[in-house]
């Protein structure tokens, strides 16, 4: 060792490390990418034209709207309730003659500008068929919803062969009308039921107040329906007496 010199000074030149190079070191700069190319809009084809003397195809009819609802008839459009029995069979059928008849009618006051022609029109058949007026009782109820209670009151009484039920239920804004126009018939059909009276439904169910002019025949059908059960009930009692 020389007095100039460190011990060990010879290794570290020895292993003296080499400074890197700067061109080989220094790290490369990414290069930017490429920007992508816009995709190119698909142009529809357009349909080739029809040859000269080529058929052009008809477009397919667009198929129909399951909730369509069928059209709805007019009164003048029902058919006629006629039967026809082959010879042979033994048949009861019941008349509308109301002669030593009692008959009972029960009417609503709720739109009693409909219900009064109504009851006018049930009174006038009622008289063609031979019913005298001291034959005839009329209930008056408030509405179309009391007509059941009304219709097995009177029922009940036994005084009369048939009741006549004369309403009228006018669709509103609300589910009202469902409740009351149900109700009706499923209470009118029950007190018949129950007691075994012909009850009639004479209840009109309108949209509108005009749809009445068309149907205020209403009140004479229920008469000529309760007249013929009444009379077929007497004949199966007879019958079955007999």
């Amino acid at each position: 060792m020389t007095e100039h010199s460190w011990p060990g000074e010879d290794r570290l030149v020895g292993t003296k490390q080499e400074e890197p190079d700067p061109e080989v070191s220094a790290e490369a700069e990414p290069e930017p990418e490429a920007e992508a190319a816009p995709q190119q809009e698909q142009i529809a084809e357009e349909p080739s034209a029809p040859a000269v003397g080529e058929e052009t195809p008809e477009p397919d009819e667009p198929p129909a709207e399951e909730d369509e609802l069928p059209r709805l008839r007019s009164p003048g459009e029902h058919a006629a309730a006629e039967l026809s029995v082959p010879d042979g069979y033994g048949v009861i059928t019941g008349s509308s003659d109301g002669s030593r008849r009692a008959v009972g009618v029960v009417v609503s006051r709720f739109n009693g500008e409909v219900t009064n022609r109504l009851l006018q029109s049930a009174l006038e058949q009622l008289e063609r068929a031979g019913v005298a007026r001291e034959a005839v009782t009329v209930v008056q109820v408030p509405g179309a919803f009391e007509l059941p209670l009304g219709a097995m009151a009177l029922a009940k009484t036994r005084r009369f062969a048939c009741i006549i039920a004369l309403g009228c239920v006018i669709r509103g804004d609300t589910p009202h009308f469902d409740y009351v126009a149900g109700e009706a018939a499923s209470g009118l059909q029950l007190a018949a039921l129950e007691t075994g009276i012909p009850i009639s439904f004479g209840v009109l169910t309108l949209e509108s107040a005009d749809q009445a002019d068309e149907r205020i025949d209403k009140g004479a059908e229920a008469v000529r329906g309760a007249l013929e059960m009444a009379d077929l009930f007497t004949q199966l009692r007879a019958n079955a007496t007999g």
